[in-house]
């Protein structure tokens, strides 16, 4: 009858728990690793929003009716970017900011 009711009660519980890490601070962390390329994300934000991401948006603006209302749009975009690295912003701040600014 022993058999019958001999429970086995493991008190050695190992429980795995998993650390999601949210895209968003996977991002920010890898934007603060890139302290050292500080110079090249600067010239990719200037550069790359300046004469590209711009240029781009003003043809929209004028093929689409050359609406006053979009203008701050697209000269507010390109401050975004320029003043954060002109205001020496760590890479943390500073390439989030460009991404937000395409």
């Amino acid at each position: 009858m022993e058999t019958t009711f001999w429970h086995i009660i493991n008190t050695s519980y190992t429980e795995t728990t998993y650390r999601r890490i949210s895209y968003w601070k996977r991002f920010i962390n890898w934007s603060t690793n890139q302290e050292e390329n500080r110079i090249l994300w600067t010239a990719v934000a200037i550069l790359g929003q300046g004469c590209i991401v711009t240029i781009f948006t003003m043809v929209a603006i004028i093929f689409s009716g050359n609406h006053f209302i979009y203008w701050p749009f697209a000269i507010g975009a390109m401050a975004m970017s320029v003043v954060s690295y002109l205001a020496a912003m760590p890479t943390k701040i500073a390439i989030p900011v460009v991404f937000i600014s395409i």
